[in-house]
């Protein structure tokens, strides 16, 4: 038996309160849990509530290796650890997470570590898709580890969002081209990103990524230069003014001296309901460094709340 056999026994929890609906529950969830197998599909669901000045899980749903490893208050909200138990995305693994923020609740989602991208083989690579519903007045901030790219990795990423009205959607990345310490620098296959926003039925953000360094020109001047690694932080909402740009860009202004890192970074609104934040540069610690600045930035001028203190940069 392999190791991503082995993970594939599915862990299965939900919220239950009677004996009945204890087992109907059970059946149902372990019919999807094989049909999810069959499909070769790995998932978490979760929804969460606000009830009186807190924010619950409702409900969750996962199969191996996924699981939400912790909840717990943060702030004003709920934060919550995804673990992934297995080495990382493995050729053929397809990940789809789904959440759901009622009215008025608060989430804030992180990971353990870093997302390591196996070498892709005959099934052509790893996917990962996540989809955020946020009904009126709920704010999701997803701030995961870096991504990392082995030498010969694919990986599509997709990520859904759709808002509400008063909502409020952050999320940060970065993208490492491999183990540069090893040398191994942009010798994987290809990183296909995409990203797309709804305010109700309006699209209203649109954007995909797509890098295959062995067919592309990546340094030359006008592509990524002297560049190796990629950050951005998005934030969309109604909410979102010009006078939140100006106070990332003050922050940004602030930040150490990163010149040896190579670190270029810009923010600016979107066309409708958003701002972006871009950064380049040749390590992950300095780009996770400035998008921290600019979230923190945005969450002070936005919400009138500091900075959440779990991961230290």
């Amino acid at each position: 038996m392999t190791m991503r056999n082995m993970l594939q026994t599915p862990s299965i929890h939900m919220d239950i309160h009677t004996d009945i609906r204890t087992t109907t529950t059970i059946v149902i969830t372990r019919t999807k849990a094989r049909e999810d197998a069959a499909l070769g599909l790995t998932r978490l669901q979760a929804s969460f509530e606000q009830h009186g000045e807190r924010t619950v899980m409702t409900r969750k749903y996962h199969t191996a290796p996924l699981k939400i490893a912790k909840a717990f208050p943060q702030g004003a909200g709920l934060g919550v650890i995804v673990m992934d138990v297995s080495p990382g995305l493995l050729d053929g693994d397809q990940y789809e997470l789904e959440w759901h923020c009622g009215r008025g609740s608060r989430l804030y989602v992180t990971n353990q570590s870093y997302t390591k991208v196996h070498p892709a083989g005959g099934k052509g690579g790893a996917s990962l898709r996540q989809s955020f519903v946020l009904e009126e007045d709920a704010i999701v901030e997803h701030m995961p580890e870096p991504v990392m790219l082995y030498r010969q990795a694919a990986l599509r990423s997709e990520t859904e969002v759709r808002l509400a009205p008063g909502s409020l959607w952050i999320q940060g990345d970065v993208w490492c081209p491999g183990r540069t310490l090893r040398g191994e620098t942009f010798m994987y296959d290809r990183f296909d990103s995409r990203l797309t926003v709804r305010y109700g039925d309006e699209l209203i953000a649109s954007q995909r990524q797509l890098i295959e360094p062995a067919i592309q020109r990546l340094q030359v001047q006008g592509s990524w230069g002297n560049a190796t690694h990629i950050g951005t932080l998005f934030a969309f909402g109604d909410r979102i003014k010009a006078q939140h740009v100006e106070a990332i860009r003050e922050a940004l202004d602030s930040l150490p001296d990163r010149s040896e890192y190579k670190l270029v970074v810009g923010a600016s609104l979107t066309h409708r309901c958003g701002l972006a934040v871009m950064a380049a540069g040749t390590a992950a610690w300095p780009l996770q460094e400035a998008l921290r600045g600019a979230w923190s930035a945005l969450r002070s001028s936005l919400l009138g709340e500091p900075p959440h203190a779990l991961v230290q940069v």
